[in-house]
Parts: structure tokens; sequence; C-alpha cells
């Protein structure tokens, strides 16, 4: 059976991989050498990875561009921000019963580095590297709370589609949900996202912005929420102690963490609030 041609996801690969070692800048000849791919390839291969700052064109010369650093510089960041959080989430599983997550915002989504719960968790619809709305879940609204306003608003601009009869659905409400989360410290989200599944999250911060959360998720755990509360808020500054140390300044609640608030009934929305939400780096949808 003859060998297929290389695709041009390979193609690309090979195109990329030619910047490997210690020269930074390669001409389109060293690069067609490294690759082993054929000149006109190679090419036109290059200028479309110009065009998306993949690489950077100097001349005759390409080298590495700004955007694979960025995405370099974020995997540093992730597998950093998972490692120190990796131990807390199991002892926060093991001592609960419940799916322990870490997430991170990518836009107006939620993406979850880590998931730890066993095969009895299945009613909890995650898994790692999987993307959630961020305006639903306890995991998204306790970063949103403690960001800039732009990444509220853009999650806002997204839709806040109705996910069940419970998701906050109108951009008044939702901004007076994340006050209330910046007074209590941590977030609620009684069955927004999925029927049956609540879940509280802690953001992970010091005195500034959330770069992260930690949250416990279940099937009927919204009667549990209150006692929860404080022990994912432990974890999620045990975890940034373990990122930065004992120096680093601490946030807290203006207040002591307070009961799950009501659910939100859903009210009738128009057209403008349905609006579709998309993002760069997607790993695959919900189930």
């Amino acid at each position: 059976m003859a060998e297929q041609p290389p695709s041009l996801l390979e193609k690309a690969a090979l195109v990329l991989g030619a910047f490997e070692g210690p020269a930074p800048r390669l001409t389109l000849t060293d690069v067609m050498h490294r690759s082993g791919l054929p000149r006109s390839s190679v090419h036109r291969i290059l200028d479309q990875l110009v065009r998306l700052r993949w690489l950077d064109r100097e001349g005759r010369d390409y080298r590495l561009g700004m955007r694979m650093l960025e995405l370099g510089a974020l995997a540093s960041h992730h597998n950093r921000l998972r490692r120190a959080a990796l131990p807390h989430l199991h002892a926060l599983h093991e001592s609960t019963g419940h799916v322990a997550h870490l997430a991170v915002l990518d836009g107006p989504e939620v993406v979850y580095l880590e998931r730890i719960g066993g095969a009895q968790d299945g009613g909890v619809p995650s898994r790692v590297g999987g993307r959630q709305p961020a305006y639903c879940t306890g995991t998204g609204k306790a970063i949103l709370a403690f960001s800039e306003e732009a990444l509220v608003a853009e999650a806002v601009r997204a839709g806040l589609r109705p996910r069940t009869a419970r998701t906050i659905t109108r951009p008044v409400t939702f901004h007076q949900e994340l006050a209330r989360i910046r007074d209590r410290g941590v977030a609620f989200d009684v069955e927004e996202a999925f029927r049956g599944v609540s879940c509280v999250a802690a953001p992970l911060r010091g005195a500034g912005r959330a770069i992260a959360s930690v949250s416990l998720c279940g099937n009927g755990t919204h009667r549990e929420l209150e006692r929860l509360a404080p022990v994912v808020l432990a974890t999620s500054r045990a975890v940034w102690r373990s990122l930065f140390g004992p120096g680093r300044a601490e946030a807290r609640p203006r207040t002591s963490v307070a009961p799950a608030p009501a659910p939100a009934v859903a009210t009738p929305i128009d057209a403008a609030e349905m609006d579709n939400m998309m993002s760069w780096l997607r790993f695959a949808d919900w189930m």
C-alpha cells in the first residue's frame, strides 16, 4: 500500500519543527532542507504562518513569531498552575467526595485545566480541556467577579443564553451577581448550567485580579454549598501559596461567606441576548 503524502497540518508541523535548534533565523532554503518539503510547499506555508503571526519575516529570514511565543508562555503558565493545584485538588475531592476543578478564563469561556473525580461523579459533564460559557458556571463567575470590566463586558456581549430555567440572562442581574460574589468571596452555581448540577467556586488570586478558579461540583449539592464554601476558599488560598509562597498578599472577602442565594429564575429574553459564542482555541464542544 502506497504511503500517503503528509497532510497540510503535518506539513506545517514540519516547517515549524525546522526552527528547533540554536539558529533563531532561517531562510526559505534552510527550512526546505530541514523539513524535506518541496520549495513551493514551504514558500506557501511560510507565507501563511507569517500572516497568522506564528512566524516573523525580516528580509529573506524567518523566525518564530509573537503568537508562537505567547502560546508557549501560556502553556508554561498553565502547566505550572496545574502542578501547584493538583495535590490540593486531590485533597479537596477526597475530603468532600465531589468533583474538583481548576479552570482559567479564555474570552467568554472557561477552560478546565484539571478535573478530579471518579466514575461515581459521571453526572457532572466536565473533562480536562473542556469548555463552558463563563457566565453560567460558578468557576467562570468566580473569575469574572475579580476581572477587568472589559472581560465582563465581553462575556455579556457573547450572550447570556438560558441553559436552564435558573440561568441568569439579564445583564443587570448578572452584574449584581458579580458584586455579591466580590462581597462573599465565592461564587455559587445552583443548576444554572446543567439541571441537577450545583457548584461552589473560589477565585485564585492575591490582592488583585483572579488568574483562575477552584470549584466543587456535584449532583444534588445545592444543600451543601454553604458548608462547602469555606473549604473551597481555603483550597484556592493554598494553591495560591503553592504558586507564589506565603509572602504574596492573599485577598480576603469583604464579609464572611454567605449562604448560597436563591436560584435566579430566567425571564423572557429578546433576540439580542441569544448571541452565539466563539473562541479561538476550541478543544471540543460540551455535550
